[in-house]
């Protein structure tokens, strides 16, 4: 397995008003370029924390984060984090919110010509190009979660982070672009980290799922690879035992396993 993205030995201690909380302790994992990981744990076990390092926006107490053999230690372009929560800005258009990053990321490196076609390819990717001009009030909440995809899309990031992006979504918009995410994960090869709470969601999604002990010192207790081939079609694999099978050991580790991963 290659080294693109590493995670070795990475612990993270809080101070709070009782004292030190150790969130995380001890989490190693190596990712290799393209691959598509999700993280799954019960509430308070740190997948959050996991990502928010990765992203640079936390500072591991000990241990490090090496992309491409670089250390981790501030955000950057690239890495890209996609919040459950969109956080377009609500005064431009749906078209201004993604430019916005275009242009801030690729000002030195590509023309204002070329900055207004990667903005509209971006939004293509997501099959919003149809409401570019629309502020986010006008759109729903699939939408605008769309358009939070295609901004951090179009910095062309070496890793994309999702901190559960379909959480706050009715259940046939969730399914509606999880099946977008894969196809641009086809088409792009792009490496992804993602927080989710739903198992079928990260059978459906995953080359590995990343299973995290309860907290406090919260660790990786299991990682389970989904061998299922792609492209993966989600009514297929309703009746597949396999994916029945994957699913399963997923939710034995949730229910019996999670504060004995040895077990």
């Amino acid at each position: 397995m290659s080294n693109y993205l590493s995670l070795e030995n990475v612990g993270i201690t809080f101070k709070t008003q009782n004292g030190p909380f150790r969130a995380l302790d001890d989490v190693s994992i190596k990712i290799e370029k393209g691959e598509y990981v999700t993280m799954i744990g019960h509430s308070g076990c740190g997948k959050s924390t996991v990502l928010n390092i990765v992203a640079g926006l936390l500072t591991a107490t000990e241990g490090v984060v090496l992309l491409e053999n670089k250390e981790v230690n501030a955000p950057g372009p690239d890495r890209a984090v996609v919040f459950q929560n969109h956080s377009l800005l609500p005064w431009l258009t749906v078209y201004e919110n993604v430019r916005l990053g275009v242009d801030k990321v690729f000002a030195k490196t590509k023309s204002k010509a070329e900055r207004d076609e990667w903005t509209k390819h971006n939004l293509k990717l997501v099959h919003m190009e149809h409401a570019m001009d629309k502020r986010p009030g006008e759109i729903s909440g699939g939408m605008k979660q769309r358009v939070g995809i295609a901004r951090a899309l179009a910095m062309e990031p070496k890793v994309l982070l999702m901190d559960e992006p379909f959480g706050a979504l009715d259940a046939l918009t969730r399914a509606h672009l999880q099946d977008s995410v894969m196809e641009i994960q086809a088409e792009l090869g792009n490496t992804v980290i993602m927080i989710t709470h739903d198992v079928d969601e990260a059978v459906l999604l995953s080359d590995r799922i990343v299973m995290l002990t309860n907290g406090p010192s919260a660790t990786i207790g299991e990682i389970l690879t989904v061998d299922l081939p792609r492209p993966r079609n989600r009514l297929a694999l309703a009746e597949d035992p396999h994916y029945h099978h994957l699913r399963g050991q997923v939710l034995e580790f949730l229910y019996h396993r999670q504060l004995r991963p040895a077990a």
